[in-house]
């Protein structure tokens, strides 16, 4: 037998726990697990985590610093598979001579890179409980700035898993036509296989991912180094027969297509702020590991990209329709041989697997969120693997939706992938100089003028991007922002209204007790009425019976037998009769509650719903849900408290057998 107790006061359910400075009331939290450490929201329900999961046990569950490489930068590193191609695509309506500018647009966004890097860098250190852009604005640029850091954040973190996935995809399908009418299929399949692998730990995915991400990042290099070294004529075998996609007759090179290149190539740069957002998900001591983990991945994207950039002048290739000028240069370096393909096979793989990087950050993102009250609380619940599984489920459900509605289409996502990316860098930048002219520590000036050298170029890339794509699906992420967070805004005002009723935070008078009555609504005698009306009679001060009869002959009748037995049985316990116009069970007894507490203003009224439970699934669904009905109609109409008393039939416990040996 188990009893779940619950008071209907609003949309609120639970205790307090934490108490933001910024409300002055504390957060409240109901799911399936519990924070274990010092998290955001308190749980109930049944599988709560009751004992505080030990440093040492916790600190298994996090990243090393080769292990967030792992499971924090697939996201960036996949990039220069699109990157590099975006420059090249955008330069090539230029001709021949725009082309020659690859390398030089690639070194000013391997500038950018690493004003970044360096930036993220003192974000770490600055904000060691994550949140990157988001924790950055909310201190130093208002808590209207920083929501839209997160709402920008989230768009990309979404994005990144459906772009990431169907762009995996189209590779595969690019290899395998045949799988092309599928491919809706094999990204939903990916997308629940990176899912279930975030379920059980972050640390598990870094070891899952691990191999694919060494493979792709060492045959990229090796193709660097080869095709640098390779003597003789280049043939570029994959592109044969394919057309060309570059322009003819242009021999001028303007600034605006030049900046139209960099906003493009900026793509490259999406997952770079992932190590900030995510640094609670490293092992002690977290900063130094995320800032480690934030170098080497600069490091490595930005020889990747450089090393690229030159291969795509020395061989002086152009873009072609239907190959990819990552294809063409593994096919000019290694040959049409087992190497190629290694290369596809490993591009293949990280980029279905990518969407990791969000599964890492996202849901660190909305527990912060959710402990500033601007998403529900059940945001920054964890389990037993410290797995933010609320936020891992629903960027899955909203990816699979993107990927379903965009028939597993890569170019209808990639217009909106950068923007919102780069309206986190610029407001972050931005708060970082803010941030040094606040704390002005020494070099402070110069540490500024590199962040304002960022945001301006971030902003910039911003402001091309959505102007160029607008047209091109833009647009919805202009629209989503605000409508995103002014979500946020409802949320925090509704938990702001609840908290004020609820007077929390604040010292409530003495606890005193109040009369109980207790009702019990019941449909024929059985051992479950029994220690319903037990159970009642250790609660309430007055106990009340009740049962509804509808006019159909066979009610009536039955209600007689109930009212012969009651009598016959004797429980000391007045039997209610309710008898309603209508065919309803659970309006008639909430109408018939409201009235006692009407009648009874003073007193505390509890309405205790005996229920029985088969130890079986299956079981369970041959039985009415009248209890469930009763408890919705008592919930829905009034304020009495809920108790619902379930005797689990088959279940034998030491007290049903004590009780059983003890009775005549």
């Amino acid at each position: 037998m188990a009893m779940q107790v619950g008071k209907t006061t609003g949309a609120v359910r639970g205790p307090s726990q934490e108490e933001p400075p910024d409300t002055g009331w504390t957060a409240t939290g109901t799911g399936s697990e519990a924070v274990t450490g010092t998290g955001a929201g308190t749980g109930t329900g049944a599988e709560t985590v009751t004992p505080p999961v030990g440093a040492a046990a916790a600190d298994r569950h996090r990243l090393t610093a080769v292990q967030g490489l792992a499971a924090l930068s697939l996201d960036a590193m996949a990039s220069v598979a699109y990157g590099p191609e975006s420059i090249v695509l955008v330069l090539a309506a230029a001709g021949a001579h725009g082309l020659g500018f690859t390398l030089p647009v690639t070194l000013a966004i391997a500038a950018l890179l690493a004003v970044l890097v360096a930036s993220y860098r003192q974000v770490i250190a600055a904000f060691p409980d994550g949140g990157g852009a988001y924790a950055v604005a909310k201190r130093h640029l208002g808590r209207r700035t920083s929501l839209v850091a997160a709402a920008s954040l989230i768009l990309d973190y979404v994005l990144n898993v459906a772009v990431s996935v169907t762009a995996g995809v189209a590779a595969l399908t690019s290899a395998f036509p045949g799988l092309h009418d599928q491919r809706v299929g094999i990204c939903l399949a990916v997308l629940v296989l990176v899912t279930a692998v975030n379920l059980r730990g972050i640390v598990d995915s870094a070891k899952a991912f691990l191999v694919p991400t060494a493979l792709f990042v060492g045959s990229i290099l090796a193709m660097i180094v080869v095709g640098l070294l390779r003597d003789g004529p280049v043939s570029t075998a994959s592109a044969a027969g394919h057309a060309s996609a570059l322009g003819e007759g242009a021999t001028t090179v303007g600034a605006l297509l030049l900046l139209k290149a960099f906003a493009a190539g900026c793509s490259a740069l999406t997952g770079v702020e992932a190590v900030a957002n995510a640094v609670p998900s490293f092992r002690a001591p977290a900063a130094r590991r995320a800032q480690r983990t934030e170098v080497a991945l600069g490091a490595l994207l930005g020889v990747m990209l450089i090393g690229l950039s030159i291969l795509i002048g020395r061989f002086h290739l152009q873009p072609v329709e239907g190959v990819t000028v990552l294809a063409q240069l593994a096919d000019a370096s290694f040959g049409h041989n087992a190497a190629f393909y290694v290369v596809q096979f490993a591009t293949v793989v990280l980029l279905a697997l990518a969407a990791n990087t969000s599964f890492g950050g996202l849901p660190v993102l909305m527990s912060l969120l959710a402990r500033d009250h601007h998403v529900p609380h059940l945001f920054a619940l964890k389990g037993d693997r410290q797995v933010h599984r609320h936020g891992v489920l629903v960027l899955a459900v909203v990816s699979a939706a993107l990927l379903v509605l965009s028939g597993g289409d890569t170019n209808t996502l990639v217009p909106l992938f950068a923007i919102g990316v780069f309206v986190g860098f610029t407001i972050c930048q931005v708060g970082m100089v803010r941030h040094w002219h606040a704390e002005r520590p020494k070099g402070w000036r110069a540490k500024a003028a590199l962040n304002g050298l960022g945001a301006l170029l971030t902003g910039v890339g911003a402001v091309v991007v959505t102007a160029t794509k607008f047209t091109e699906g833009a647009w919805m992420i202009v629209l989503a922002l605000p409508l995103i967070v002014l979500g946020f805004e409802k949320v925090h005002r509704a938990y702001g209204e609840i908290g004020e009723r609820l007077e929390l935070g604040r010292v409530p008078g003495p606890p005193h007790r109040a009369r109980s009555v207790v009702v019990v609504p019941v449909s024929g005698l059985s051992r479950l009425t029994c220690q319903a009306l037990t159970a009642a009679r250790s609660l309430g001060d007055e106990v009340l019976a009740v049962t509804v009869t509808h006019p159909a002959s066979e009610d009536r009748r039955s209600a007689e037998a109930l009212r012969r037995d009651w009598e016959l049985w004797s429980p000391g316990v007045e039997l209610v009769e309710l008898a309603p116009d209508k065919s309803a069970v659970g309006r008639p007894v909430s109408a018939y509650v409201r009235e006692l507490a009407r009648n009874h203003p003073d007193a505390q009224v509890t309405v205790l719903i005996p229920e029985a439970e088969p130890t079986r699934l299956w079981q369970r669904m041959l039985h009415n849900q009248r209890g469930s009905v009763i408890a919705h109609a008592v919930r829905r109409d009034t304020d009495a408290v809920i108790c619902r008393l379930r005797f689990r039939v088959g279940a034998r416990t030491e007290r049903t057998e004590r009780t059983e040996r003890t009775e005549p």
